[in-house]
């Protein structure tokens, strides 16, 4: 009996394994096509109404919150000049899984031209459709 109490728990970590590696594979390829200017293969891994939103930290100016239309974000992508070096460093993942919901806690460092430009923390909610998980929710901080 007690061997199959510790099977069922190592089978039952495995599989929650799998389901933050598919998860953290899902925000992979959305930086992949960022960083590729590609908004077709972000698409791929966002569900038609994502919510986008944007706070910005200034100590004079005082904080803001932005929202931004998926519509426009795409646009904005695939309008980033192509002699402009921008990436995107995701300095870890902090991944949260429930059934077919998932949370991504991911700081990262923006570069442009290999300067810091700013820094801060993206939070994506994801859902599973079906099989694939999509990103329904973006939010990110932005300090200099």
């Amino acid at each position: 009996m007690k061997h199959y109490f510790v099977l069922f728990f190592l089978f039952f970590g495995f599989i929650c394994n799998a389901q933050k590696q598919d998860v953290q594979k899902c925000i992979e390829t959305f930086f992949e096509g960022f960083h590729q200017r590609d908004s077709v293969k972000i698409k791929t891994v966002c569900a038609d109404k994502m919510i986008l939103q944007s706070i910005s930290e200034n100590s004079v100016k005082g904080n803001k919150l932005s929202n931004e239309s998926a519509v426009a974000f795409y646009k904005a992508i695939t309008s980033i000049p192509l002699n402009m070096k921008f990436q995107e460093k995701i300095l870890s993942y902090n991944i949260q899984v429930d059934g077919v919901m998932a949370h991504v806690w991911a700081p990262y460092e923006f570069y442009i031209n290999d300067k810091l430009s700013h820094s801060g923390v993206n939070t994506f909610t994801l859902f599973k459709e079906k099989d694939n998980w999509k990103i329904i929710y973006l939010i990110d901080t932005r300090r200099k």
